[in-house]
């Protein structure tokens, strides 16, 4: 086995992207794999936040550090791991372009190329030259190669359904018109979208930003690549890799270290198993679900919240047994055994709980949202308020519930950082285990607005105001997401008289000026050609978008928002939709829907919104 590098290794290979991709290579998918198919929802966008915290990480050590000290900011950044690909050579003269046929991680290679050809073309559009170069070497081979055939250019060449989607997005000459709906497409827009937003987070930084997110993309991040020769038998080192063993569990082990210290204090270790353990052995808790792009057994995501619940300290997936044996089973007695495993099975009943609620109580709503957000990295603080919501008190629990909610959806919709939640959350579970349960309200909500650093900083009306006016929000949330924000305004909204709260999940997002608006909704005839792209920008903004059944969304599709005949978009709403929203809407424009119009509806929410989620 080989690595791409070209030395013998007894192991794979951890590189970064400069090392896999810098050279002259072409990475060919073969025809047998499938197309590309992630998503935003579950890999583009955690993907980018990732990338996104790393470089942020970056500018604060390099900041620390001060100019100069770059190699010393990365190693203090640290890494962010991406997972594997595993290659094989395909035979080639030594004339010819180097060739790997890819065995694996064909979707994790792909991705890390249109991100990386993403950014690229917004550093060139922004004229930082040298960022576009570094990251135009990981994406494009040396010209000489694509003399008799252009496309050996690309160092990575997809499946032939992707093919001419891949090629007209990877060219910053080529437009994506007719291959918008393909993934590929969408995701290179994506990604193009998130670099051009964070490098204007803070213009007057935007030549150090680029730099950092240009190091992250290059150098923090890792993949592990093995790389066969092509006398290896791929498929018997894929089988190997992705099927063959079952390895313990955490959960397993502490099981078996349960039971094991059961029969030392003299308990019996059988009926301990029955009473408190043997629920955990279920379908359902054996269940793999995920964590990001991680996957494990429910039952060792949830032992990995508990033990984080109670000592109050990140515990990392591969830590989950040693920190357990250290915390709970050093010295410990037969009532003290009994206790703690009473304790895990009580709080395992709670996790079910806010795993599975569907009902929209105050507090199931909060779940929905939550789980929406993919907010889990606050389980533990939300594990320990649901098993003692009644010592807290009602009013008290949906206090603490609504402030988290807050703080997650103000962030959100102000695109900042995620990177440090996971110390926030431990260190708000340090102030609250040990306190009194009815003061737990006020040390929530005092918590979260004392703090200051942008990373944990909870946006007030004023700061989330612009965010919410200005940015495309449909183009930077997923779709889920800002569809909770359109509901939670809808809710906002309703009386208590109304037929209750909107329908949760089912509805679908309607642009009211549509993406597509130059056929039944032109500019003027003497309107600046700008006035295009500030139209497309204004499209995507909160003030143009609502909700609407998915039957009625085809039906509303890019016609007029008033005309002669019935398919207009105002008639459409009139007739057929219940949503206080869209009567908002009809409210405001009897005549017509323009750009004065959508910002002054975007202004209306960004007020409804500060009193939806208030701080």
């Amino acid at each position: 086995m080989t690595t791409i590098f070209g030395q013998v290794l007894a192991q794979a290979a951890r590189c970064s992207p400069v090392r896999v991709e810098r050279k002259d290579v072409r990475y060919v998918i073969p025809t047998f794999q499938r197309p590309y198919v992630w998503n935003q929802d579950d890999q583009w966008e955690p993907l980018w936040n990732d990338v996104r915290n790393v470089a942020e990480q970056y500018l604060e050590e390099l900041a620390a550090l001060g100019e100069g000290k770059e190699a010393v900011a990365e190693e203090r950044a640290g890494r962010h791991f991406l997972g594997a690909v595993v290659l094989q050579q395909h035979a080639t003269s030594a004339s010819e372009l180097e060739t790997r046929h890819v065995i694996d991680g064909q979707q994790r290679l792909t991705t890390l190329q249109l991100m990386l050809d993403a950014a690229q073309e917004v550093f060139e559009h922004d004229d930082f030259v040298k960022e576009a170069r570094q990251l135009r070497k990981l994406v494009l081979n040396d010209q000489d190669y694509a003399e008799d055939n252009r496309d050996r250019l690309f160092k990575v060449w997809p499946t032939l359904v992707d093919r001419e989607p891949f090629r007209n997005a990877m060219s910053n000459d080529l437009v994506v018109v007719g291959y918008e709906n393909f993934p590929i497409v969408q995701a290179h827009e994506f990604f193009k979208l998130q670099s051009r937003e964070w490098l204007g987070e803070h213009p007057e930084a935007a030549s150090t930003r680029a730099h950092a997110l240009a190091t992250a993309l290059m150098g923090l991040l890792q993949m592990v690549v093995i790389d066969l020769s092509t006398t290896d038998d791929a498929n018997v080192i894929f089988e190997t890799l992705n099927a063959r063993g079952t390895p313990l569990l955490a959960s397993d082990l502490i099981k078996n270290a349960v039971l094991h210290a059961a029969v030392h204090s003299g308990l019996n270790a059988d009926q301990l198993y029955r009473e408190y353990w043997q629920d955990f052995d279920q379908e359902w808790w054996r269940t793999e679900v995920g964590q990001g792009r991680v996957v494990r057994p429910r039952i060792d995501v949830y032992l990995n919240y508990w033990l984080t619940m109670r000592t109050a300290q990140e515990v990392q997936s591969a830590t989950v047994f040693p920190i357990f044996q250290k915390y709970a089973l050093q010295s410990i007695d037969s009532p003290s055994l009994t206790a703690l495993v009473g304790d895990i099975r009580a709080i395992g009943g709670v996790f079910r709980e806010i795993e599975t609620k569907t009902e929209m109580s105050p507090e199931e709503l909060f779940l929905y949202r939550w789980h929406v957000m993919d907010a889990r990295v606050s389980t533990p603080v939300v594990l320990w308020l649901f098993s003692n919501r009644t010592r807290i008190g009602t009013a008290g629990f949906h206090t603490s519930l609504s402030a988290i909610e807050s703080f997650f959806v103000r962030r959100m919709i102000c695109r900042m950082t995620t990177k440090d939640y996971n110390k926030l959350f431990l260190d708000l579970m340090a102030r609250i285990k040990d306190c009194a349960p009815r003061t737990v309200p006020d040390i929530v909500v005092s918590f979260l607005k004392e703090q200051t650093a942008d990373s944990r900083l909870w946006p007030t009306d004023s700061q989330m105001r612009d965010p919410f006016l200005t940015l495309p929000l449909y183009q930077l949330l997923t779709r889920g997401r800002l569809r909770m924000v359109l509901e939670g305004l809808e809710d906002s909204l309703r009386s208590p008289k109304s037929e209750g709260p909107v329908t949760r999940g089912s509805l679908t997002i309607e642009h009211v000026m549509p993406q597509t608006w130059r056929e039944h909704w032109p500019l003027e005839a003497d309107a600046e050609l700008t006035s295009a792209s500030a139209r497309d920008r204004v499209v995507q903004t909160i003030g143009n978008l609502t909700l609407v059944t998915a039957r009625l969304n085809p039906a509303l599709s890019n016609s007029a928002w008033a005309q002669p005949s019935d398919a207009c978009k105002r008639k459409g709403l009139a007739d057929h939709s219940v949503l206080q929203l869209n009567k908002k809407i009809l409210d405001a424009a009897p005549a017509g829907w323009d750009e004065a119009t959508i910002e002054a509806r975007s202004l209306e929410l960004t007020t409804l919104a500060a009193m939806t989620w208030p701080r």
